[in-house]
């Protein structure tokens, strides 16, 4: 499991300072892309490789409303690994366990200039798989 702590910040908020509804999938991906950044792996390098990582799908449990000034922490597991694509356990919670967002992200990793399915890079998905 890999942890990210996210604070909300007024740009991320409604009008009553609670936080948007889209905001979460932003907290949910700054999550990702920081364990891949754990990991040593660039996506600009992924990019210039013909390599991306897509939100093929996103399943959302909005379960208590974020604030202003909170921190907060997401985490973040894979519950799913395949040739191609893998799926998320994302939580979004409070110092004390508290659950204010989860979610299942489906990610695809595609060829950049076909936008067809490719195999996740090996030390990718090694690292994914506990680095087994």
């Amino acid at each position: 499991m890999f942890r990210w702590p996210i604070s909300v910040y007024y740009e991320d908020t409604d009008a009553g300072g609670v936080v948007y509804h889209s905001n979460y999938l932003k907290f949910f991906e700054r999550a990702r892309t920081e364990w891949l950044r754990s990991m040593g792996v660039s996506q600009t390098a992924l990019l210039a490789d013909d390599i991306a990582f897509v939100v093929k799908h996103a399943a959302l449990d909005f379960c208590k409303a974020a604030r202003f000034e909170q921190n907060l922490m997401v985490e973040t597991e894979v519950i799913q690994l395949k040739k191609a694509s893998l799926t998320f356990k994302q939580r979004l919670i409070d110092e004390q366990g508290v659950t204010y967002c989860e979610a299942d992200i489906l990610v695809a990793c595609i060829a950049l200039s076909r936008m067809r399915p490719k195999a996740i890079p090996l030390n990718i998905a090694q690292e994914f798989n506990g680095g087994s």
